[in-house]
This record gives structure tokens, sequence and C-alpha cells, in this order.
């Protein structure tokens, strides 16, 4: 992994440790993404995770709405959408904004002990990772 100068990695560490706050906070980063313009890859554990975020893509604000689709999809599909939620690859032009909810959460001490493998390996590769506390 080899990253740039505009290259930038942010990790959210949230109040709650339960899946449906992972998912939530993952719409909300999508849609403050796609208010600037981005497009965003949302990357997910599983097909039944992938599922479940594009659901609650659908209503998990009522005073907004993000335009997303589950990928692979229709040719000409990507170009049109700018949010793309899938548990495998991701087509390369949604690069602007990667949400990787891969990690399962099977007990909260493991999922941090990957996170910070996770983020030395981002600061091995000459990144410099910002946190977040929600």
């Amino acid at each position: 992994m080899t990253g740039t100068a505009a290259t930038k990695v942010d990790f959210y560490v949230l109040g709650a440790a339960d899946a449906r706050a992972r998912l939530v906070t993952a719409c909300r980063l999508a849609e403050k993404a796609f208010d600037q313009g981005l497009r965003v890859a949302v990357r997910t554990a599983s097909p039944a995770q992938t599922a479940e975020l594009d659901e609650l893509m659908w209503t998990f604000s009522d005073r907004s709405f993000v335009p997303h689709g589950v990928w692979p999809a229709e040719p000409g599909f990507a170009a049109a959408t700018p949010v793309l939620i899938a548990s495998g690859a991701l087509p390369e032009s949604h690069c602007d904004v990667l949400i990787n909810l891969h990690d399962d959460l099977p007990g909260d001490e493991d999922a941090k002990r990957r996170a910070r493998i996770r983020w030395r390996g981002y600061r091995d590769a000459g990144l410099e990772p910002d946190t977040h506390n929600l």
C-alpha cells in the first residue's frame, strides 16, 4: 500500500460498539461526502451487511437523500450513482472516499486490536491517519 500527498486516512471511534451504530455512521459519512460532491465506495463485510446498509441508506434520515446503489450493477450504473455499496471489489471510479466496514465486530477488544494493526499499516505506508472520537 502506498500513499500520495493527497491521500488522507481517518479513523472514527464510536462511543457505542453495536453494529447498527457503525452502519448509521457510515450513512452519515457517505451523506457528508456526497454533499461535498465526492464519489463514495462503501466496502462491507458481507452480502448481508451490504443489503442492511442499502436499506438503511433509504431510512437513516428523514431530511436527506443519498443516491446510492449496490455494486455490481447494470452497465453505466456506477457513472450515474455517487455512492456504491459492495462486499467485494468496487469500481475504480469511486475513489474519492472509501468507507471500510469490512472487519466484523466479534468482540470490542479484537476489533480494537485489528484497527490498531490497520492504523500502523497506514502509518508505515507514509500516511498520517487522524482519529475522530464520536
